[in-house]
């Protein structure tokens, strides 16, 4: 266990020596955020280890303004809006470093009957892994998120209605040392204070939009990346507040280069040994040509888990690093899968992703769709070499709309997800795309106030 990381009894100890005096309570919802409680330490101590803690179940049924929306099973006006239960996950109890005195558990939503809530996105994702452990097989992620920052405060943003705001850069900074120094006060401290939070940083650069920066943390299982990328989200936005600054993870925040979340995924079986790496063409071994053809074959059918809203699908523009083509290449940045390393380090990476992405739904459906091409003993196609952009590959769905119906109409999801998670997700989608119908935005104003 690192520093960063606090067993239940070294809590217990850090509560009574008065360094620790705050608890946050945090589950992940439907859009990658953590939400919860802040728990007084003495009391998380005497109630909530021995009992959980309860939350109002339209965490998992609202939208991202946090409206209630009709149409949910687990949560509505006709069910009375009542409780689920916060079940803490104590391996993820962390330091928050950039907090004072504050520690951090993640934790399982469980109805009051003990089921877990399947809709709930750390749910799904830990019932793809105990498929994958009927394999004797262990997934292990990495997740690069790029982010954009800001000379205005977030309340300055919003006042300016996120228009006109000051990058930190005011050039393409990618690899850039100058370019990384202007901002190094406030990268360093991302990076100590991840780590202090038992995040293991491996390196920052910059990225090619204006004020576009990625800090990488090292792989790890699955379950653990995805808690890590929860925690990194909510840390790096509140100490970028603490600094004066703001940042923006949303997958395209202006007709510049977007910012992705390339997800990198290995499979090891119960002794630790890689299962990807064989004897066969390119050092795959037979399972990782059929789980890698389960990517090709389900990508399109789950964008909708790995593109989740209508401005992730802006991304998808040729010649962009983002992909538009389904197709796999050897450390090729044209295609939506990118294949990487060599014997125990050979992975894939999804490079479909944005920065607003929920790693659990994410990873998730990585998994299924690996699986799928196991299960169905699919064949992998011929590696594509060249520029896929300009390819006849099938084509990454091109609206949030698109993808909604592929995930909703799709048999591959229903049987590794379950109905109850396909509706679920599926209105989600409807729900936001029902918002964005309604929506008069700026572009319509700007072309058809005086020229309509």
């Amino acid at each position: 266990m690192s520093s960063a990381q606090l067993s239940l009894e070294q809590l217990t100890a850090e509560i009574a020596a008065g360094t620790v005096d705050t608890v946050v309570l945090a589950m992940t919802d439907m859009q990658g955020r953590l939400q919860g409680k802040r728990i007084a330490a003495d009391y998380f101590l005497s109630d909530v280890v021995p009992h959980a803690a309860e939350g109002c179940g339209y965490l998992l049924a609202v939208d991202i303004d946090m409206n209630t929306v009709d149409g949910y099973e687990v949560s509505s006006w006709e069910s009375g809006y009542g409780d689920l239960v916060f079940v803490p996950d104590f391996s993820t109890l962390r330091r928050v470093p950039w907090q004072p005195a504050t520690a951090m558990v993640q934790c399982d939503m469980v109805h009051h009957d003990g089921k877990p809530v399947a809709v709930s996105p750390r749910q799904i994702l830990k019932r793809q892994l105990d498929r994958l452990a009927a394999y004797g097989w262990h997934a292990y992620a990495g997740t690069e998120l790029e982010f954009i920052v800001f000379k205005d405060t977030y309340e300055q943003a919003w006042d300016k209605n996120y228009q006109a705001l000051t990058p930190v850069n005011q050039y393409n900074v990618d690899y850039s040392i100058i370019g990384t120094a202007r901002i190094e006060p406030l990268l360093r401290r991302l990076r100590n204070e991840m780590a202090g939070a038992g995040l293991i940083v491996e390196s920052a650069k910059g990225e090619c939009n204006l004020g576009q920066h990625e800090i990488a943390f090292k792989y790890a299982d699955a379950l653990r990346t995805c808690d890590n990328h929860a925690v990194y989200k909510t840390g790096a936005k509140e100490i970028a507040d603490q600094e004066g600054y703001s940042l923006t993870f949303m997958a395209k925040y202006n007709e510049r280069e977007g910012n992705s979340c390339h997800i990198h995924l290995s499979l090891r079986d119960d002794a630790g040994r890689p299962v990807m790496a064989g004897e066969g063409p390119n050092g795959f071994s037979r399972t990782m040509e059929h789980f890698l053809a389960g990517q090709l074959a389900c990508l399109a059918e789950f964008s909708l888990l790995l593109a989740p809203n209508i401005n992730s699908y802006k991304r998808f523009v040729a010649g962009s690093f983002a992909p538009t083509a389904i197709a796999w290449g050897r450390d090729n940045r044209t295609c939506a899968l990118r294949v990487v390393g060599h014997g125990p380090s050979l992975r894939f990476e999804n490079r479909v992703p944005g920065g607003d992405v929920n790693p659990y739904l994410a990873v998730a459906a990585l998994i299924a769709a690996g699986l799928h091409g196991v299960e169905q003993q699919l064949e992998l196609e011929p590696e594509f070499t060249g520029n896929a952009y300009a390819s006849d590959a099938p084509r990454v769905p091109a609206t949030l709309r698109d993808a909604v119906e592929l995930f909703e109409q799709s048999s591959a999801a229903a049987e590794a997800f379950g109905k109850d998670v396909v509706g679920h997700y599926v209105h989600a989608g409807r729900t936001e795309l029902a918002a964005y119908d309604a929506a008069i935005t700026d572009w319509e104003r700007r072309r058809g106030f005086e020229r309509l």
